[in-house]
């Protein structure tokens, strides 16, 4: 029986899961986070199916170790890859989350939205996940979409808000088919890091979906229908990650304001 003061497990391939955690933490400030970033496999764009549901797995297992009520999927490549196996893997032992599916729900809800930019990883963008439980939601709304593969590698090096990531950023937002959109998606969860270059370059005039609050509130919706909100006083959160990066520690420790338990666990050796 699962129980509201355990933690909630969040994981990514590296820190782009920490602006969904972050938002969770706000939202849901008396709940424990326990955060794995799988470092040493970043990113997981251009990792073939069958080693993204490996790394998911074992992941899981490690977060159910931590005796965590509710798994949140914080990676859209995993979430297109290995959402479905980990629901068969985990059963009943924990709540599973993806941040694909209230992504989704928000942008189908969305009546002022006729035609979409999708971006994301390799992973993600090839599965076509977006676009099919789009079509399927919502089928008048327009979507494209564009693998953009240099961007997760660049946050994770540190590379944003500055001349060079708004340069790479401007040459894959040229792309034709998005120059008369009026939404985009941000398809991976590190990319909340450069919605405001995304913005400028669009000169605000569009209306960006990203998951951080998105997945916030579907989180503690799922929580309160499952009588698992924690009203007790949260413990720390602790964050382990595979490999150790200092990008990592600098990013966490900008957004949970301070210092941070961050803990290298090579989960692979």
């Amino acid at each position: 029986m699962l129980q509201s003061t355990q933690p909630i497990g969040i994981f990514d391939s590296g820190i782009g899961g920490l602006t969904v955690a972050n938002a969770v933490s706000m939202a849901l400030p008396n709940e424990e986070i326990i955060y794995f970033g799988d470092t040493a496999h970043l990113p997981y764009g251009d990792k073939s199916l069958e080693a993204v549901q490996g790394y998911s797995e074992k992941i899981a297992d490690f977060l159910l170790e931590k005796n965590c009520k509710l798994i949140l999927i914080a990676c859209n490549t995993a979430s297109a890859a290995a959402y479905e196996t980990l629901k068969k893997h985990i059963g009943n032992r924990a709540l599973l989350m993806n941040v694909i599916d209230p992504m989704v729900e928000a942008i189908a809800n969305d009546s002022s939205i006729k035609k979409l930019g999708i971006i994301g990883t390799k992973g993600t963008i090839s599965s076509g996940i977006y676009e099919q439980k789009l079509k399927a939601a919502r089928p008048s709304l327009e979507a494209s979409s564009l693998a953009t593969a240099l961007l997760a590698s660049m946050i994770e090096a540190g590379f944003y808000n500055n001349s060079v990531s708004q340069a790479i950023i401007n040459s894959y937002l040229a792309y034709p088919d998005f120059q008369d959109v009026d939404g985009m998606v941000l398809a991976c969860t590190h990319y909340p890091l450069i919605r405001k270059e995304i913005e400028f370059f669009y000169h605000n005039r569009i209306k960006v979906f990203d998951s951080t609050d998105i997945i916030s509130s579907a989180v503690k919706k799922v929580l309160t229908e499952n009588n698992l909100l924690n009203t007790s006083r949260s413990k720390a959160h602790h964050f382990f990650v595979s490999d150790f990066t200092p990008s990592f520690e600098q990013t966490a420790r900008i957004f949970f304001k301070g210092e941070i338990v961050l803990e290298h666990f090579p989960l692979w050796e």
